[in-house]
């Protein structure tokens, strides 16, 4: 005669079938978050009600604003090109190099890391310290070939690489602590090179990691002003970017800056949104 195994709900006890979905959070609690949630996001929301939607497309088509939408996604995306090519190599040297003493491992994330953390205009005056004309490697560029970086479109780049490539190296690091490194072990039993491993095997395993770094390296990038403004200065046209010409136009057209405000938020938001379940791990809908 068959025996039927009671479901493993039925064998739950009824008090704890009635509160398995009910909230573990402290009622206590609900208040310093909704002050937070309120802190974030009101601001945001006032910069929705007092945009003004009607003279949007005028201001927005206004020839320094585009020049400074152009110059900063152009700027944008080169830097974060410049940040895929060096970036993910760091981050493989800093997942992968496995036999290197803690220490060392640990003092190289640091420093990686430390453009986080770091005020930008701090960021920018190490910049013309390195690369200024009496900078350590600046003046001999100026000597040797007669070519300065500051206040450029390429002091503009060097400024968001900087403050940008600091996400993609712990996106893509965080990516290959969590994939399966068996794989890599296979293909190099096989025969296969390092670096065909790394092309063939690593990657792949970490596009979504890499995209989802890549997208947060250009929206910070977008977004950067205090190390451009203090490295590469405000020549529209050349070095005044998005945030830039954001700033300049609150003190001249608060509307204008409002419009500017609205299209950076737009971006952050996109951005953000497609990351939603790459950046934070675990993370569903």
């Amino acid at each position: 005669m068959p025996v039927s195994v009671p479901r493993r709900s039925a064998l739950r006890p009824r008090s704890a079938r009635g509160t398995a979905r009910r909230s573990s959070v402290a009622p206590i609690l609900w208040i310093p978050a909704t002050i937070a949630v309120a802190l974030l996001v009101l601001p945001l929301v006032a910069l929705v009600v007092r945009a003004p939607w009607g003279q949007l497309g005028a201001l927005l088509a206004r020839p320094e604003v585009s020049q400074a939408l152009g110059l900063s996604l152009g700027s944008a995306a080169t830097s974060t090109l410049i940040c895929l090519v060096l970036g993910v190599p760091l981050a493989v040297v800093l997942a992968r190099s496995v036999d290197w003493p803690p220490v060392a491992r640990r003092l190289l994330r640091a420093l990686v890391t430390v453009p986080l953390v770091l005020p930008p205009v701090v960021g920018g005056v190490a910049l013309l310290l390195l690369l200024g004309r009496r900078g350590l490697i600046g003046q001999w560029l100026d000597e040797w070939f007669g070519f300065t970086i500051p206040f450029t479109t390429v002091a503009v780049v060097i400024a968001q690489v900087f403050v940008a490539m600091p996400f993609l190296v712990l996106a893509v690091e965080g990516a290959l602590r969590g994939s399966d490194s068996r794989f890599e072990i296979a293909a190099s039993t096989l025969g296969a090179s390092r670096f065909t491993v790394f092309r063939r095997i690593t990657l792949p395993l970490v596009a979504p990691g890499v995209s989802a770094g890549a997208l947060l390296c250009f929206t910070r990038a977008l977004g950067e002003f205090g190390a451009t403004i203090t490295f590469a200065g405000s020549f529209p046209g050349v070095t005044q970017t998005l945030p830039i010409s954001t700033y300049l136009e609150l003190q001249r057209d608060p509307d204008a800056a409002i419009a500017l405000s609205l299209i950076l938020m737009v971006v952050s938001v996109v951005v953000l949104v497609s990351l939603r379940d790459r950046w934070v791990p675990g993370l569903t809908s």
